[in-house]
């Protein structure tokens, strides 16, 4: 297995001293993720980034929903195809005309929007570093977003690198322990699936997410949640983005 921990971007925040209980949150690196990601950031000490499982070509990490006159769409960097699903720390981008669409796209749908001079050129500046892996475009702009809306995490850890080879919630326990958490924070989403018992064994503590997505003004018509949070930094600029997200809290 590749080493998932190799990225050389610099996090804001990252290495600063802190209290001894400590909140870890785990989540695989997503592309442009939506505003709930980032929620849990706020509340967040250590950031797990669960690197070492296999890309889901459903999932959230080379994709993500823009707003269009026409509803939401995906906008989606393409992966290249090896013949096997790749772990999400090995899966490549494929630089084919699909990925120029982005930018496209996202000029297409947001150049009239109230905050596109501001936020454009440094998102198209990351997008066009040409980064082989797609985990490392992800965390440059993860870090991106993260400088906007003012978020400091004190540790960040790849789950690649932590030696952890369980499953499920064992697994999620594992990660929490080695990266020094005493609380693993997580999405509501994981009820379904979620045990107890291995964090119990580790004296580990279980708190979930209360996330209620805020209203903010949207072009192309009615609201809809849920979209990239770049949706919301197009429409309504850094300072009140920052400003919104603290509102769910």
């Amino acid at each position: 297995m590749s080493t998932g921990g190799v990225w050389n971007g610099s996090w804001p925040g990252s290495g600063v001293a802190g209290m001894s209980e400590k909140t870890a949150v785990i989540h695989q690196p997503d592309f442009l993720p939506h505003l709930g990601f980032f929620h849990r950031l706020l509340r967040t000490d250590i950031f797990i980034i669960l690197d070492h499982v296999f890309l889901s070509k459903s999932g959230w990490v080379h994709r993500d929903k823009i707003k269009t006159p026409q509803g939401e769409q995906w906008i989606t960097i393409p992966v290249k195809k090896t013949g096997l699903q790749p772990l999400i720390c090995e899966a490549e981008i494929d630089y084919n005309p699909h990925y120029g669409k982005i930018q496209k796209l996202l000029h297409a749908h947001y150049s009239h929007a109230p905050f596109f001079k501001e936020i454009y050129p440094p998102l198209r500046e990351v997008l066009e570093r040409r980064q082989t892996r797609l985990v490392d475009l992800n965390l440059g702009l993860l870090n991106l977003a993260l400088n906007w809306f003012d978020i400091r995490i004190e540790k960040i850890e790849f789950s690649s690198t932590l030696g952890i080879a369980t499953r499920k919630s064992q697994m999620n326990a594992d990660l929490v322990a080695a990266a020094g958490g005493t609380v693993y924070l997580s999405g509501p989403g994981a009820k379904a699936y979620h045990e107890d018992a291995p964090f119990s064994r580790a004296g580990l503590t279980v708190a979930w997410q209360d996330f209620h997505h805020p209203v903010y003004q949207q072009q192309h018509g009615s609201f809809i949640p849920y979209l990239s949070c770049i949706d919301l930094f197009f429409n309504c600029g850094i300072d009140n983005s920052q400003k919104i997200l603290r509102s769910c809290l």
